[in-house]
């Protein structure tokens, strides 16, 4: 057991921070509150320190991209063809790579990870702690969700492949969708008789889940035109959808706030390295915020280092966003975001053990993260 005495919580259920004791057991959070009885347990006194939610990105290649490796260690798209929903993030991911325990010291605790934007299909995003050597031992949710990419990145990528306009991706992926659509409705018609059945396919069965609305369909899209693309597609076959990077998302909130969908914004931090960034701004979020729609901040890692998750987020917070906008945006928000809230996010009885106990804010460069820790356990 551990008791974490006199911290100033924020919790992320009520707005304003307030001085407490949290009661760690079993890796869970067994009471919050003041003057807990410690009996037995290790105590830390956390005076004068401020106590968060360990935070969550709810979107990043962590792990899946290799630290001063090069393309050796990139393992997160996959270049032989355009629409690869079969492929599992899962089976990329390396709990060694440097950057998983960067991320940790830097208080981000739950990430959701997986494949690129390269392909219009990249497989399936899960929810990962970071901390400990086997995957399937850290794992919090796998999938997450089904990873699908509009814009210039897959027409980049496949240019001279059949994949060279917004037209082909779109008709890719309606494609891949018609198709398992047509494969799930010939198994359900066959029920039990395996000679009845389509042949198996392993691109059409990874696709079930999305059509059974299990798991969204995660819409790599920056500009405007992108954002509405993966809407109407997303109606059309009527799937869940979170938006992510949604760098054009300040040029249609209205629109955005009536489909009231998950936003993830970002990567943000950085020069615009593409046509479709050219909108950029740190106001993108806090607008979004302020209008009423679920945001989250990200770091899409490796493009922007995500252990200074927090800090993204203060830069959003300069730019105009609410404080306690910004905090939810790398903490609960990002985790009913990925689908883990249930878990992390938040400081609640039942929940993850995940904290993180700063001197100062660290959405502030004179924030200190001074310990972390998952699951209960500290990192180190």
């Amino acid at each position: 057991m551990l008791c974490i005495k006199n911290g100033r919580i924020h919790d992320l259920v009520k707005e304003e921070p307030y001085v407490a004791d949290i009661l760690v057991k079993d890796g869970k959070i067994a009471a919050i509150g003041e003057h807990l009885e410690a009996d037995g347990a290790e105590v830390m006194d956390a005076s004068g320190r401020d106590v968060y939610p360990g935070f969550v990105d709810a979107h990043s290649h962590l792990g899946l991209d290799g630290y001063g490796i090069g393309f050796e260690g990139q393992d997160y798209n996959e270049g032989s063809d355009p629409c690869t929903p079969q492929l599992r993030g899962i089976d990329s991911f390396n709990p060694m790579d440097p950057t998983v325990n960067m991320a940790a010291m830097g208080g981000v605790t739950c990430v959701g990870t997986g494949p690129g934007s390269a392909n219009v299909l990249g497989g399936t995003f899960f929810a990962v702690k970071t901390t400990g050597r086997c995957v399937d031992d850290m794992v919090v949710k796998d999938p997450v969700a089904m990873k699908c990419a509009f814009g210039e990145n897959p027409k980049r990528f496949y240019k001279g492949r059949g994949n060279e306009v917004r037209m082909a991706t779109a008709a890719h992926l309606r494609e891949m969708l018609l198709k398992a659509s047509d494969y799930k409705e010939r198994k359900e018609a066959a029920g039990d008789d395996p000679l009845k059945r389509p042949a198996f396919d392993m691109k059409l069965e990874a696709l079930i889940p999305v059509l059974n609305r299990e798991i969204p369909l995660k819409a790599h899209a920056h500009q405007a035109n992108d954002i509405f693309t993966a809407i109407r597609i997303a109606k059309e076959f009527h799937t869940k959808l979170t938006l992510e990077h949604v760098t054009e998302g300040h040029l249609i909130v209205e629109e955005l706030v009536k489909e009231n969908l998950p936003l993830a914004v970002g990567p943000t931090f950085g020069h615009a390295t593409k046509v479709e960034l050219l909108n950029k701004s740190w106001t993108t979020p806090g607008i979004l915020a302020k209008a009423g729609c679920h945001v989250s901040i990200i770091s899409d890692a490796p493009v922007t280092p995500l252990h200074n998750l927090p800090l993204y987020a203060g830069m959003a917070m300069k730019a105009g966003m609410d404080p306690y906008d910004a905090l939810r945006a790398i903490t609960i928000n990002a985790a009913e975001h990925i689908g883990v809230a249930d878990r992390v996010g938040s400081l609640e009885t039942g929940k993850d053990a995940d904290l993180v106990i700063c001197k100062g804010s660290p959405m502030e460069i004179s924030g200190v993260v001074k310990y972390v820790f998952i699951n209960g356990e500290l990192v180190e």
